[in-house]
């Protein structure tokens, strides 16, 4: 036999033995190699049954429950890992030319109008302000040229949304809108009690929060059947999902609730459909209405979060795009609920001491 090359494997022929090594000749008649291959992973096997019969039967159970535990872990890492940072975007123009963005002349959504521009689709704006509408719109034709179409749509979300629908409705005939992008959203100035919300509070949040969501999707809805494709995004939030409650933001809170479980539905009523409904799951972002000003590592930039939030439209029906966040979302799930209820009552009852002194100092 004309030897190439000797490998070491590990291999033990005692029961006793922790490390052992057995060789492996690598020649040109690969049937006598995979014959040496197969003898010693047989006898392999047959020594740890061996060994195993003489095990009391608790072990054996522990060993195999241990076992299946070390799997799963294993397979869910390794599809967090693949998921984040391995995983492909989709191709957004298969879904059609236009986007359209609810709330996109400050935070998360003019960063996904940004980020839709920058992928090369068009995009139809759906805001308040039309002074924002424009300011937003020049800014994106003026970064990406001839390479983006915007159209602007005014619709006060808060107000009389009947009339606003329609003009969406009207907007987007002829378009082939394939992504569309619920981000509009309102929360409390800071942290109350929900006997201090207000009865206006309390009406723009569910009009916002829910109804427009709710009727943006369905004005857009019958276009994507009949092209039989399409991608909706709605924005919901972690105090809705990842920690078991967010006192003292009770109303914003279970309006989120509602955005996530109206998503999941009609994932599954569109899904054969062609259509890709997701409910995206952002914790803290740098952003006027969280009230942060700088970010950090678990905290993103609007930008940033858009980035990765568009790297995951037409995937799963529920995500947290930024992948830090995953990690508080483990550790939240990890803890006990009551451990998470407390300290989240005590930190929102700091964020509502220092409102109430915030308008104490403008009431003097």
């Amino acid at each position: 036999m004309n030897c190439a090359q000797q490998i070491p494997f590990p291999y033990s022929s005692s029961p006793s033995s922790s490390f052992f090594f057995y060789y492996i000749y690598i020649t040109q008649d690969s049937p006598l190699l995979l014959f040496n291959i197969t003898k010693h992973a047989f006898t392999m096997e047959c020594c740890i049954l061996s060994k195993l019969k003489t095990q009391p039967l608790w072990l054996l159970i522990l060993f195999a429950l241990g076992s299946f535990a070390l799997l799963r872990f294993s397979l869910i890492f390794l599809n967090w890992v693949y998921v984040n940072f391995l995983r492909p975007p989709k191709n957004l123009k298969k879904y059609g030319s236009w986007a359209l963005v609810t709330g996109p002349t400050d935070g998360i959504g003019k960063a996904f109008a940004f980020e839709l521009a920058r992928k090369g689709l068009n995009l139809v704006l759906v805001g308040r302000s039309p002074e924002k509408l424009k300011a937003v719109s020049d800014e994106i034709t003026s970064k990406f040229q001839a390479k983006t179409t915007v159209k602007t749509i005014v619709v006060d979300f808060s107000g009389d949304l009947s009339s606003g629908v329609e003009r969406i409705k009207e907007g987007i005939e002829g378009l082939d809108v394939g992504v569309v992008v619920n981000n509009v959203g309102v929360s409390y100035p800071y942290a109350r009690f929900f006997h201090e919300v207000d009865e206006g509070l309390l009406s723009n949040l569910i009009k916002v929060n829910i109804e427009g969501t709710t009727k943006v999707t369905q004005a857009v809805l019958p276009g994507m059947l009949q092209r039989k494709k399409g991608a909706i995004v709605n924005i919901g939030s972690g105090a809705a999902i990842v920690i078991p409650s967010d006192p003292l933001y009770a109303v914003y809170a279970a309006s989120k609730a509602y955005v996530d479980q109206f998503s999941r539905c009609l994932y599954v009523e569109y899904k054969k459909s062609g259509i890709d409904v997701q409910c995206q799951v952002p914790l803290y972002v740098a952003t006027k209405m969280a009230s942060i000003r700088r970010s950090s590592f678990f905290v993103p930039s609007t930008d940033g979060y858009a980035k990765a939030g568009v790297r995951w439209i037409g995937y799963e029906p529920r995500c947290t795009p930024y992948w830090p966040h995953t990690l508080l979302w483990a550790l939240a799930y990890s803890l006990p609920e009551s451990v998470v209820d407390a300290w989240r009552l005590r930190f929102c009852l700091g964020i509502r001491k220092r409102g109430q002194l915030k308008d104490s100092r403008k009431n003097e």
